[in-house]
C-alpha cells in the first residue's frame, strides 16, 4: 500500500488549525507597547472594578467552569475562544498578555497543551497572581513510556479537584464572597458527579467492547466507560503530531472497522487529513457508529451541557452497535 501524505491539520471550513496568532517578534513588539500603554504593575495585578475578581483561562473550556464557580463575582477572560485557535501553537498578542497583567488568577490545562501561558506569566511577573494548572492539580504523570495525555477536561475526577481549587483560591482573593462560592463550586460537582455516574452506568454493560479514536482527546471518558481503545498507538500519535502514519499502521486501523472490532469512532471533528478522512470513510462503509468529539466549548454549550452531550451520543452508538450485532 502507498503511503498516504501526512494530514494538513484543518478545520472543517478548510481553515489551518495549526496558525499563529502573530509573528513572533512582531508580537513581542506589541506586548513591550501594550504594557508601557495600560500602566500595570508588573509586580502586582490591579483589581478588577467593583471589587471583582479578574480570571484569565487559557481555553474556553475552563473559562465556563471557571465562570460557573465564580458566578456574578468574576470577569472572565478565555484566551482560546472559538475552534480557529490551537493552544499548542498560539503565540500571545497584546490584548492577551494586558488581560495577563490584570489577573487576580490564571487557569492553564497546563501538559504541554497551552504553554503560552507560560510564555506571558513570565512578562507578567506577580507574587500576588495565583496561577491554576490543571494537569498538575490532577496528579497525572507519563508512565510506562506512554506520553501524558493533556486532555485532562474529559476526566471528571480532574475538573472536581480544578473546581475545589478554584473555589479555594477565589475565597483567598475574595473572602468577602467565599460562601457563595463554595456554593456554585458544590453545585457543580454536583452535576459532575452525575457525569460520573453515567459513564459508571454505562461501564456496566459496555465494559470490555472495542473503541477507536482519531486522537487521544476523549480517551479519559471512553476509559472510565470500559471501553478498549483498539487503535494502533502509533496511528493515534502521528495524527495528533502532524506526521506520516506509516502504510502498515494505517492498514491496521483501518481494518478495525471491516472486522467489526470496534463499536464506535471517536473522530475529533476539528481537524482533518487524508488519513483521518480514511478513518472516517471506512467507519461508515462498515456501519460503525462514529461520534465527533472536540477540544473546544460548541457554541452554545455549557461545560456540563456539551459533556452531558458526548455521553449521550456515545451510549447512542454504543446502543446502536449492540443492536448490529
Amino acid at each position: 500500500m502507498a503511503a498516504v501524505a501526512a494530514p494538513r491539520r484543518i478545520r472543517l471550513a478548510a481553515m489551518n488549525r495549526r496558525f499563529v496568532a502573530l509573528p513572533l517578534i512582531a508580537a513581542a513588539a506589541a506586548l513591550t507597547l501594550a504594557g508601557c500603554a495600560s500602566g500595570a504593575s508588573a509586580d502586582s495585578p490591579p483589581a478588577a472594578s467593583g471589587g471583582t475578581v479578574n480570571v484569565v483561562a487559557s481555553t474556553d473550556v475552563w473559562g465556563d467552569i471557571a465562570s460557573t464557580v465564580g458566578g456574578d463575582h468574576v470577569h472572565v477572560t478565555s484566551i482560546i475562544d472559538n475552534p480557529d485557535k490551537d493552544p499548542h501553537e498560539y503565540e500571545a498578542d497584546a490584548q492577551n498578555q494586558l488581560a495577563i497583567s490584570k489577573a487576580s488568577v490564571v487557569i492553564e490545562n497546563g501538559g504541554g497543551y497551552d504553554d503560552f501561558v507560560d510564555t506571558m506569566l513570565k512578562s507578567a511577573k506577580s507574587d500576588s497572581r495565583t496561577v491554576l494548572n490543571a494537569v498538575d492539580i490532577s496528579g497525572k504523570k507519563a508512565s510506562g513510556g506512554d506520553e501524558l495525555n493533556e486532555h485532562v477536561w474529559y476526566d471528571f475526577p480532574t475538573v472536581a479537584k480544578v473546581v475545589d481549587k478554584l473555589s479555594a483560591t477565589y475565597a483567598k482573593v475574595d473572602p468577602k464572597h467565599a460562601s457563595v462560592y463554595a456554593k456554585n463550586a458544590s453545585a457543580l460537582k454536583s452535576k459532575i458527579a452525575a457525569l460520573e455516574s453515567r459513564e459508571a452506568t454505562l461501564k456496566t454493560t459496555y465494559a470490555g467492547v472495542g473503541a477507536s479514536i482519531t486522537e487521544p482527546v476523549p480517551l479519559y471518558m471512553l476509559d472510565a466507560i470500559g471501553l478498549d481503545n483498539k487503535t494502533p498507538e502509533k496511528f493515534s500519535e502521528a495524527i495528533e503530531n502532524d506526521s506520516d502514519v506509516a502504510p502498515t499502521v494505517l492498514k491496521d486501523t483501518l481494518a478495525l472497522y471491516s472486522s467489526h472490532a470496534v463499536a464506535l469512532l471517536a473522530y475529533n471533528e476539528q481537524t482533518t487529513g487524508a488519513q483521518t478522512e480514511a478513518v472516517l470513510k471506512a467507519a461508515k462503509s462498515a456501519d460503525i457508529p462514529v461520534v465527533p468529539v472536540t477540544e473546544t466549548l460548541p457554541s452554545g454549550k455549557t461545560y456540563i451541557s456539551w459533556m452531558t452531550a458526548n455521553l449521550n451520543a456515545i451510549a447512542a452508538a454504543l446502543n446502536t452497535s449492540a443492536k448490529n450485532t
